[in-house]
């Protein structure tokens, strides 16, 4: 983490120094010899990070390099916050500039004397950087010293050799992949078995590699543990000692001088007439992986390459060719998980009923890891069966600073290979979702907005921070140290989370590097300086304290009491001046403290689901903020002092009411100039009621997201020439201004959004627009209310949509049949019909929908029969009715299994009914 906080500090100086070079009078040098310094140990600071947490001086270096580079953002975000400020023109700026420079002669030598004191304390760090640059030495990434490469090996090693008794869910995966391997294909194939550390890769290929029908099918057999640190030399040299070891000779002795290419050539001349099995155990790039691909030979002969890796995007680049396969591995279910557990505990599959409820709350942390269970396992054998207490303390210390054997280290050990591995600006994404509790949800979306709030997104001209957060996301999950909860009907990530190991090792990375810390309502004493801070449940006495000058970002989340405007302004008197994230979402708020409008660093505002009604003119202050998100507040209207936000690129407001009523749906004024902020990127849920603002819409031209609530009638052609000029649009929704206005979509303005992927009207059609029907990279599209005619073949005109994934019609149909045609929907994935009253008959034709998974049939009253021609949806895996018609739910409910209808229907996994009750849904499995 000293790397990470080092490279960031570096980028923020670099910008400093660009910007900022009349302000720095009389301190430029000094802040250019800080960078100069912290840049010379970079190269170092990744090695010595990796090294034996045991080694305290080395650990003691890297705490000081870590708090130097903290100390110096920190005094120079001060200084960007007392003298980086714009000023009026004329004779009261040139009065303005005088005042501030008579006013800032004390806090600038304030701040030059504290560049000189860090300037002092880089030089003693550099220092000692020469003396452990000497010591350990400096060596680029993908290599090491052997003596580390051995570590890896003997973590993994500890990790491999479990006992067959305790091997517990490896029957089916073992014969899978040997049916795999063991096909009759004459040419050479490549199975990756991929899935985060722990998850029993290893044991499970080192079960295959060792079967008697495997050895039996290959002539050379050849294991190399690749790991993070390798040379490639050493590699090739280990494959040859074990192909000569196998045939019982010794290995030439012009090997040990020859060159890479040579070497390469030998072992392609050794395989190139024989049938060999290779296991790549632990890969961790895809640069490892080309590079010993290139010793094997190209020849047809069966041969197999079997690759053990954490990382999804080294899976899949080694799997390029036809025959080529990536197997996921999967985490045990609860039944194995539980079997693990008992005989790794008791050896024996019976739990002690005293120990029941104990043993399970502990084995959920697990979550189906095998390593873990095995490890946790060997801690709570040694514990006394009787004294439940003993139990109870794993349980609340699962970290294991509770247990004292340190049996949990190897879990950690080996899961820490994975974080070791990041590049620093992942680690820093990483560690931050310690603040999270556990098996929380993440919302992506959000965490990447916070992400680029904090400045942990690195900027790169021509790409949006959203997408570079998205890709630190994605390989953060290909690392398989990132969970997916959920995701979108069209595929986008919606919620993460994580395994509650990893959760422990960042939580314990996070707190050991001051990076962030949780508070809960018996938090008693704030540590010495505090930069991301989660506060859970609370009190109306926070503490406050000097540490909060260093604060970044709060986030709140209250389980029992919310937080309150009390809470906040007293604990905002810590004077928390360079926070940049306050995420208040659900807090006890009527207003906003006004000690929050003196935050000028603020970046990002979450004041969603509190009751505030009122944003005050003094949110103009806030000049740094990109993000604000009002939804589901009081708030209707904004000031125009909204329009001083120039950096402002997402803008929540309104919000929908509940599943069950789609029309509780509002939206919040905006002034009329809205188009000044250019640099809008999500606009949710504004109101358009007039011809003005609509047009303003069209001046945001970097809108990816938009949400336009009570459109009229009359500006439907003026929103059309709008979204002309919104060529980065991706979302749109757009709602009319009552529940009986038309939407008049329907004109020879033709918006042609290539980058658009889900859709959403909400108001009366007079037919489905031309436009819609055009758009080749729409995944989702709802229509809610269009109550569209019979003869205005809705069915036919959006089934050649080529990309469309999610179909929803709720209230947007008033024929008697919907019949779905042949080629029609080929990829579509999702069908809900809700609330269409009229309709009594659904028809499905031979080869269409060929690809759907799941239909909705809700409220529409008058069906009396199934689907007709259900039976052609061949990879259906659920079937919902709910709130039909009394006839219809009675004959779903009570099918005979001899009857055409259970015939017609029993090839789909899942068909449920049910009703919605008090706002929710309840259902019943069938």
């Amino acid at each position: 983490m000293a790397e990470s906080a080092v490279r960031f500090l570096i980028n923020q100086i670099s910008t400093l120094l660009s910007q900022e070079i009349t302000l720095l009078v009389g301190l430029k040098s000094d802040v250019q010899f800080i960078k100069d310094e912290l840049g010379s140990m970079k190269a170092f600071l990744r090695e010595a990070e990796a090294k034996d947490d045991n080694d305290s001086q080395l650990q003691e270096w890297l705490k000081q390099v870590r708090e130097v580079a903290y100390d110096t953002e920190d005094v120079l975000d001060d200084f960007s916050f007392r003298f980086a400020r714009g000023y009026m023109d004329g004779f009261y700026g040139k009065v303005g500039k005088i005042y501030n420079s008579i006013k800032n002669l004390k806090a600038r030598h304030q701040i030059s004397l504290e560049i000189k004191g860090i300037k002092a304390r880089v030089g003693e760090i550099s220092a000692r950087h020469q003396r452990y640059q000497a010591l350990y030495g400096t060596q680029e990434r993908g290599f090491s010293s052997s003596q580390q490469a051995n570590a890896d090996f003997d973590i993994r090693a500890q990790s491999l050799f479990i006992e067959e008794a305790r091997l517990v869910g490896i029957d089916k995966p073992k014969a899978e992949l040997i049916s795999k391997i063991l096909d009759d294909h004459s040419q050479l194939k490549v199975v990756s078995v991929v899935g985060m550390g722990g998850l029993g890769k290893t044991t499970l290929v080192k079960k295959v590699y060792d079967d008697a029908a495997v050895k039996k099918q290959f002539q050379s057999h050849v294991w190399i543990t690749v790991s993070q640190n390798f040379q490639f030399s050493d590699i090739i040299k280990n494959l040859i000692q074990q192909l000569f070891n196998e045939i019982r000779q010794p290995v030439p002795p012009e090997v040990e001088s020859m060159d890479v290419l040579m070497l390469s050539q030998f072992v392609k001349d050794f395989l190139q007439e024989k049938r060999y099995i290779l296991v790549l155990d632990d890969v961790w790039s895809i640069d490892a992986w080309e590079a010993i691909k290139c010793v094997l030979p190209d020849c047809n002969i069966a041969s197999r390459v079997v690759l053990t890796t954490r990382i999804a995007d080294v899976a899949s680049a080694s799997c390029l060719g036809s025959l080529d396969i990536v197997y996921k591995m999967e985490s045990l279910s609860d039944k194995e998980s539980w079997t693990l557990f008992c005989n790794s505990t008791f050896q024996c599959n019976d739990c002690p009923p005293n120990l029941e409820e104990v043993a399970k709350k502990i084995l959920k942390k697990c979550e189906g890891l095998p390593l873990a269970i095995v490890a946790i396992g060997g801690v709570l054998a040694l514990k006394n069966k009787e004294k439940t207490d003993e139990w109870e303390m794993i349980l609340h210390g699962f970290g294991g600073e509770a247990d004292g054997s340190g049996k949990l280290d190897r879990i950690k050990r080996v899961l820490l290979l994975s974080y070791n591995d990041l590049l620093y600006y992942l680690k820093s994404c990483l560690l931050y979702l310690s603040i999270y509790p556990e098996d929380y949800s993440i919302d992506v979306e959000d965490i990447l907005l916070k992400w680029i709030a904090l400045g942990f997104v690195e900027e790169k001209e021509g790409i949006t921070s959203i997408d570079i957060g998205t890709r630190y996301m994605k390989e953060l999950i290909n690392r398989s140290l990132i969970q997916v909860k959920s995701t979108l009907d069209d595929g986008t990530l919606n919620t993460c989370g994580l395994h509650d190991f990893v959760r422990e090792i960042i939580a314990s990375k996070s707190k050991e590097q001051s990076f962030t810390t949780v508070a809960t309502r018996y938090y008693t004493r704030w540590p010495e300086k505090v930069r991301h801070l989660a506060i859970r449940n609370f009190t109306d006495n926070p503490q406050e304290s000097s540490g909060l000058k260093c604060l970044r970002s709060v986030v709140i989340f209250g389980y029992e009491d919310p937080l309150t405007t009390t809470f906040l302004s007293k604990f905002l008197r810590g004077d928390p001046k360079l926070l940049k994230v306050l995420d208040l979402h659900g807090a006890n708020l009527d207003s906003i403290p006004k000690q929050v409008f003196k935050l000028i660093h603020l970046r990002y505002l979450n004041l969603s689901g509190t009751a505030v009604k009122i944003i005050p003119k003094s949110i103009g202050k806030l000049q740094n903020l990109e993000v604000i998100d009002l939804t589901r507040t009081n708030v209707t209207e904004l000031p125009v002092e909204i329009l001083k936000l120039r950096k402002l690129h997402s803008l929540w407001l309104g919000g929908w009411g509940d599943y069950s009523n789609e029309y509780a749906h509002w939206g919040c004024k905006c002034p009329f100039e809205i188009g000044k902020l250019v640099c809008m990127e999500n606009l949710i849920n504004i109101e358009a009621d007039s011809d003005k603002m609509v047009r303003e819409i069209g001046n945001l031209t970097q809108l990816r997201r938009l949400c336009i609530t009570k459109l009229r009638r009359e500006d439907g052609k003026e929103l059309l020439s709008s979204l002309l000029r919104l060529t980065n649009l991706q979302e749109l929704v757009i709602s009319c201004i009552k529940e009986d206005e038309t939407l008049d979509l329907q004109h020879s303005v033709f918006p042609k959004h290539e980058f658009l992927t889900s859709l959403r009207l909400k108001g009366r059609l007079e037919s489905v627009p031309q436009w819609v029907t055009s758009l080749q990279s729409l995944r989702t599209l709802r229509l809610d209310n269009s109550r569209l005619r019979e003869d205005e073949n809705i069915i036919g005109c959006l089934g050649h949509l080529p990309n469309l994934v999610s179909l929803a019609l709720y209230r947007a149909y008033e024929g008697e049949t919907i019949c779905f045609k042949v080629g029609g929907f080929q990829k579509l994935q999702q069908l809900e019909l809700v609330q269409l009253t009229r309709l009594k008959w659904v028809r499905v034709e031979e080869e269409s929908m060929p690809s759907l998974r799941s239909l909705l049939l809700g409220a529409c009253k008058l069906m009396q029969e199934l689907p007709s021609g259900i039976q052609n949806l061949t990879r259906l895996e659920s079937l919902g009715f709910y709130e039909m018609s009394d006839e219809l739910e009675h004959k779903v409910q009570n099918l005979d299994k001899r009857s055409e209808d259970y015939q017609t229907i029993s090839h789909i996994p899942q068909v449920f009914t049910g009703h919605w009750i008090d706002g929710r849904w309840e259902g019943t499995f069938l």
